[in-house]
């Protein structure tokens, strides 16, 4: 546990300070604080450092001399961008500049905590601009584009190391869906899917998988992602929901030939009411959840024939739609209400895309790929935070997954 700090310590650094400008403010007690934090232990890095160079004279008598007269030699200026605002401190110096501080090094011109602000903000889909401002109004600190550019430049490692981590080696159900995003490429601004990959772990966690930049989707494209899933230790997915993907299902059957597919029934039931006038779209939505919303597949079979001898002369391309998709509309019907809630549609995933598009919309367009995913691999990472535990319906739809898949397949590993 940590050692709480000494009241008496706490009174004297306060020394009658009590309003929140002269405790929290631009040049109040936490700053000062700071800088002679910094300060004191900058100093003991370099005493330390000094002590470990004489201990260490194993080298010819000259490095020996060298060293022994190595000592303090003053001090220089520097500012430091912190939290709480633009700080100056004095970073001591050896005689051989063969000191390199730890807690600020050589260069460095602000602390981490300042980069976590930046990045926040960033993912927030603030520009470069809005963000100097909001750091300046809220720490009194001024940075420049470069460094916030330097700053969110650093995420790309973090980004490659995120699209080739180990996964779990079977996910209970798997969302894909994409959002567009417009960014330049080769001179002209275009607008790109940016296909999203979400996972139900088989303990009830949420995941986002991955994310692929694809102009044209097709079985080429999602035998690519598959099998980059594949490779990153995936076995097995029992049920993959998408919303209709071009080439999806036969690139599965080809990857994982057990994954049950399911087309998402909203977006079925949308591209249906498309067909239909304003005045009669409620009326025939009644008719479709019929179909959806029944108990078993011979019932929204028996359904789908009620709804095409009432609607089929008028509305063929519907009844066509419906009879042509049926094989993966059907399956959410073999498991009961848990599962056909998360399975029958997508909206697991949309409600992850409505995050990202209130983070984009601001940006009108990105100067190119690499941008986009940044800020978008940012924004993702803190909607993953924000997600709830385990769902309480989880237990009673995993013991279904078993029941239907089976115990070897669900517990494989």
């Amino acid at each position: 546990m940590t050692e709480k700090i000494r009241p008496e310590l706490i009174d004297e650094l306060l020394n009658g300070a009590t309003t929140p400008a002269e405790i929290f403010g631009r040049d109040g007690l936490l700053k000062k604080l700071t800088g002679a934090i910094v300060e004191r232990v900058l100093k003991t890095e370099l005493t330390v450092h000094l002590e470990r160079e004489r201990e260490g004279q194993l080298q010819t008598a000259e490095d020996g001399e060298r060293l022994a007269k190595n000592r303090k030699n003053g001090s220089s200026k520097k500012t430091l961008q912190t939290e709480q605002g633009a700080v100056e401190i004095d970073v001591p110096r050896d005689r051989n500049s063969t000191f390199e501080p730890l807690i600020v090094p050589k260069h460095a011109v602000r602390i981490p905590g300042l980069d976590d602000k930046i990045l926040a903000l960033y993912a927030r889909g603030l520009s470069t601009r809005d963000i100097q401002d909001e750091l300046r109004e809220l720490y009194g600190t001024d940075v420049s584009p470069m460094l916030i550019s330097r700053v969110t430049d650093t995420v790309a490692e973090e980004i490659s190391d995120w699209r080739s981590r180990p996964l779990d080696p079977v996910y209970a159900v798997v969302w894909l869906d994409a959002i567009m995003v417009k960014m330049r490429e080769k001179g002209v601004v275009q607008a790109r899917a940016v296909h999203i990959a979400i996972g139900m772990t088989r303990e009830g966690n949420k995941q986002v998988l991955g994310m692929w930049v694809e102009n044209n989707e097709g079985a080429k494209f999602w035998m690519r992602v598959l099998a980059e899933l594949r490779s990153r230790g995936v076995r097995d997915i029992l049920i993959a929901c998408c919303d209709g993907l071009k080439g999806f299902p036969a690139a599965i059957q080809a990857v994982f030939p057990e994954t049950t597919v399911q087309t998402c029934v909203v977006h079925q039931v949308r591209h249906s009411l498309s067909f239909v006038s304003w005045q009669e779209r409620k009326e025939l939505a009644s008719e479709l959840r019929a179909i959806y919303a029944a108990s078993s597949e011979e019932q929204a079979k028996a359904e789908l024939d009620a709804f095409e001898e009432k609607r089929g002369k008028r509305y063929p391309m519907i009844v066509r739609s419906w009879r042509a998709n049926w094989e993966t509309l059907a399956p959410f019907f073999a498991f009961g209400e848990e599962i056909r809630r998360m399975i029958y549609t997508t909206n697991a995933i949309e409600s992850l895309n409505y995050q990202l598009r209130k983070v984009i919309k601001t940006k009108g367009h990105f100067p190119n790929e690499e941008a986009a995913i940044k800020l978008m691999f940012l924004a993702l990472r803190n909607a993953e935070k924000r997600w709830k535990g385990v769902p309480t319906f989880w237990p009673r739809a995993r013991a279904q997954l078993m029941a239907h898949f089976g115990d070897e397949r669900f517990l494989a590993s």
